[in-house]
């Protein structure tokens, strides 16, 4: 099969099987895993050889969000080559702060290339567990060495305590700007609950764990009466909406029912909301941006990437067998496409009843 005939038809019931009895073979993923013709797809697109992962919608930047993710498929599927350049560019560009946590974007069009020194704790989070996948998959300690600097530097200064609940750490959005006074600004989609477990017990950072239950817990709460909208003010009262943030469930929040299938809470009323509302779509379309209180659809994308979300939400929340996950779309921009990654990740480790159709 080649690529072309690949990328039209997705992957198939076949491609998992093929997989499944490689894995207990003892073979390498690199040579048979059905995902790699689309890993390749997503290199040529969104990867420069240099090692940068290109977000051409934003600027041509680059984030550490962005590297965090292109490493963590590196290493899923066990291209050390790859996650060697990606690894090098982000050292060598974003890891320039006093402490082990990285800048949150490098920019191509501006002189000074690295403006705002800010971290973002979602590129973090992703690149701690990018390098604790690595340094199992290709045995390297210095990977875990430089993932447990990082943890530690996270949970320091972005684990802070909910102020409605006292001694229960929640994740902020980065160590500056989202704090004022006795409340804090959140984003729910920057809680990955997987990646804050694995990093935790890899890295000896307990605090990232909690962190893991207290947002399945908000996202809970939330969820009891509209969607995890993409951002929300906690104070001493409680949740409110956040001043000057989207308090739709919009771009951001759409990766909550994808990190909570990922992470195993296929239950989780926020998952089951959210598969509701991409279930108001038409064919051929994902709900991007929703009205959190009342449910409305707002805005409509025909990415494959968002569609691909939808559908692995909708299967995993309603128990089907089969998801209308659309074939992986090398026109994809960079979000769309490397959510879609993640979803037939997802659905491959996970969720082998919604292979795709």
């Amino acid at each position: 099969m080649n690529r072309r005939t690949f990328l039209e038809i997705g992957l198939s019931s076949a491609g998992v099987a093929a997989l499944s009895s490689a894995r207990s073979a003892g073979q390498t993923l690199e040579a048979r895993h059905p995902l790699w013709p689309l890993w390749e797809t997503w290199q040529e697109r969104h990867l420069d050889y240099a090692g940068r992962v290109v977000d051409a919608t934003q600027r041509g930047a680059s984030h550490s969000e962005g590297q965090g993710c292109g490493m963590l498929l590196a290493a899923e599927f066990g291209d050390r080559d790859a996650f060697r350049r990606m690894f090098d560019w982000t050292e060598a560009n974003l890891a320039i702060r006093a402490d082990k946590l990285l800048a949150w974007r490098w920019l191509s069009d501006v002189p000074e290339r690295v403006p705002d020194l800010n971290n973002a704790s979602d590129g973090d989070l992703f690149y701690a567990w990018a390098l604790v996948r690595a340094a199992e998959r290709f045995g390297e300690t210095r990977l875990r060495d430089r993932a447990a600097g990082l943890a530690a530097d996270l949970a320091r200064k972005c684990a802070v305590a909910r102020p409605d609940r006292p001694g229960r750490p929640i994740l902020l959005p980065a160590e500056y700007g989202f704090v004022e006074g006795d409340t804090i600004v959140v984003n729910p989609s920057y809680i990955m609950p997987r990646a804050l477990r694995e990093v935790a017990a890899a890295t000896g950072q307990p605090v990232l764990a909690q962190v893991a239950d207290e947002g399945l817990s908000l996202m809970r709460d939330i969820a009891a009466s509209r969607l995890v909208p993409d951002w929300l003010r906690i104070g001493p009262e409680g949740l409110s909406p956040a001043r000057g943030f989207s308090s739709d469930a919009g771009y951001e929040a759409i990766r909550v029912p994808l990190f909570l299938a990922w992470s195993g809470e296929a239950s989780h009323p926020a998952l089951r909301r959210a598969a509701a509302a991409f279930g108001q779509a038409p064919r051929g379309y994902a709900a991007t941006i929703v009205d959190a209180e009342t449910g409305q659809v707002l805005s409509l994308s025909g990415d494959a990437g968002y569609r691909a979300v939808a559908a692995l939400a909708t299967c995993v929340a309603q128990d089907r067998h089969g998801a209308a996950i659309p074939p992986f779309r090398s026109s994809d921009p960079y979000y769309p496409a490397t959510l879609h990654m993640f979803a037939l990740l997802t659905q491959f480790l996970h969720y082998p009843r919604c292979v795709p159709i």
